[in-house]
């Protein structure tokens, strides 16, 4: 870096920003002076990068989807690949602009006031928040969510690393309480320009989650959302892509495997106790493919400061979340959704659970050595 950046120099004060954009571009020199450490060829800001990689099937067919969307509400047939992309791109271009501006804005705000280093989690929660979100939300909605949780949701637990609950979802979360008509409902999915509208009386963006059970059951089939080709927040409706996503999470060792296959037996237990019971048609397996359920898994549940650290926690932490999502749709009509909520609510309880598991397994070491 630049002496002039570094203390004592004229432009100390811009210190953390320079630094920050420093060693994104570069890894970092610098090691320890003195005492055992470990050699790793990755650091944070590569980590979240991988992570983002993970995440740009999803966000590049879901701007194809944006597109395709609006085609189909103004009676266009076809694919149409490179047209519905580009129409898609610009319309969550401005959603990213916001989210960083706002975002990085705050948190570089924030770090040059406390004289400390950038730290590297917006990069992830503000590339996730505008997949999360209607493309048709409005932006200083957006900026004002943004600001919220990133003030009252991050930066007020110190920062990146200590945080309770996922900033990406509570940005979310904020919009869905605060902003309801533009978080649902049948037309907020689907982006139309000014002065456009459905050419179909019959035309409906609602999600597929928002349809009664036979419409959702039989009006969307299985390939149709496996594919992505729904409505829906704008990275959330291909599960295929996000697949693909997470396949990339689980060879690098990044996301936890015991949080995924939890969450997906807690939604098929509870899908499938519904189902026996009469209280809804819509097969268990059905409900994997649903609203945010897969994105969520994948790439919220599994955010390594908000989950369970415990092995064993992990799997009970999975395995509530999918169980408490299902429930949610079941029994909750009025929010058809359910995945945001249950995530939100096992974050405020990850921590219990960790030391729960780990006082049971402290308990039992000491039975066995009192045995011995």
């Amino acid at each position: 870096m630049n002496k002039i950046f570094e203390k004592g120099g004229k432009l100390y004060w811009l210190h953390s920003t320079v630094d920050a954009f420093e060693t994104f571009l570069h890894v970092p020199g610098t090691v320890t002076l003195k005492g055992a450490h470990v050699r790793d060829a990755i650091d944070l800001k590569r980590i979240l990068i991988l992570v983002v990689i993970a995440a740009a099937p999803a966000a590049l067919f879901g701007m194809w989807n944006v597109g395709y969307q609006h085609g189909l509400a103004m009676g266009q047939t076809g694919v149409h690949i490179l047209e519905y992309f580009w129409f898609g791109f610009l319309k969550v271009l401005p959603l990213y602009l916001v989210s960083y501006i706002v975002g990085l804005g705050i948190e570089f705000a924030s770090s040059q006031i406390r004289g400390e280093e950038v730290s590297e989690g917006y990069l992830v929660s503000g590339f996730f928040i505008p997949l999360i979100v209607p493309v048709d939300i409005p932006l200083w909605m957006l900026a004002l969510a943004v600001a919220f949780a990133v003030i009252f949701g991050k930066e007020v637990f110190g920062g990146t690393g200590m945080n309770i609950w996922n900033p990406a979802l509570l940005t979310r979360a904020f919009l869905f309480f605060s902003y309801p008509n533009y978080m649902s409902g049948s037309e907020c999915w689907i982006a139309f320009k000014k002065g456009e509208t459905a050419v179909a009386d019959a035309f409906t963006g609602a999600t597929p989650l928002a349809l009664d059970g036979a419409s959702a059951q039989y009006g969307t089939g299985f390939w149709d959302l496996f594919i992505g080709t729904v409505p829906g927040s704008v990275g959330e409706t291909s599960v295929i892509a996000i697949l693909l996503g997470a396949c990339l999470l689980l060879w690098t060792g990044i996301a936890s495997w015991k949080i995924m296959c939890g969450s997906i037996a807690g939604a098929l237990l509870v899908g499938f106790i519904g189902q026996v019971a009469g209280i809804t048609d819509i097969p268990c397996y059905m409900q994997l493919l649903y609203g945010g359920f897969a994105f969520g898994t994948v790439f919220m549940a599994t955010d390594p400061v908000t989950s369970c650290q415990t092995e064993t926690g992990k799997w009970i932490y999975g395995l509530l979340i999918g169980m408490l999502c299902i429930m949610v749709r079941l029994f909750n009509p009025g929010y058809a959704e359910g995945m945001m909520l249950a995530i939100l609510l096992m974050n405020t309880f990850a921590p219990l659970i960790d030391h729960c598991v780990t006082s049971v397994h402290i308990s039992r070491r000491v039975k066995r050595i009192k045995a011995a």
